[in-house]
């Protein structure tokens, strides 16, 4: 009899994309794609081209951590593609000890997110975002203003 048991894979379609200032790198399963994790550069020719090729992998849900800001643009263009794009808490990912680089901490946001482990993070819908940034600026401003 065996007794070893496995985890389900919930998501099955997943990638994970560890989000960084300069570049980004994703993991897909291994049977997707000769080379399983792909680095990015951050401006918006590689993003189209990081969303090419997660279509050519088939991939339909991404996983990636909020990181400074720099997770926003690489969000919106995910969405706008099709992609249901999920944000986690990096503190929450960060806690699992032996993750040493960009390429582990891909393949390990995608295998987590593959078995349903991960929660994403509250995201507001658009409108708000809008408002948000708004009420952002209008706050920096007015510092900006009174420190002369």
């Amino acid at each position: 009899m065996n007794t070893q048991s496995s985890i389900t894979i919930i998501n099955p379609d997943s990638a994970g994309i560890d989000i960084g200032a300069s570049s980004h790198f994703v993991a897909v399963p291994a049977e997707r794609d000769k080379e399983t994790v792909r680095e990015f550069e951050a401006y918006n020719p590689d993003i189209h081209k990081m969303i090419e090729w997660l279509k050519k992998c088939k991939i339909k849900t991404v996983v990636m951590e909020s990181t400074g800001s720099y997770w926003i643009p690489v969000f919106e263009m995910l969405e706008q593609a099709g992609f249901e794009v999920n944000l986690v808490d990096a503190h929450h990912v960060k806690n699992i000890r032996g993750r040493k680089s960009d390429v582990i901490d891909c393949q390990w946001l995608q295998q987590l997110h593959s078995h349903g482990l991960l929660s994403a993070a509250f995201r507001p819908e658009d409108k708000m975002v809008e408002l948000r940034n708004y009420v952002r600026q209008r706050s920096m401003l007015i510092e900006a203003c009174s420190t002369r």
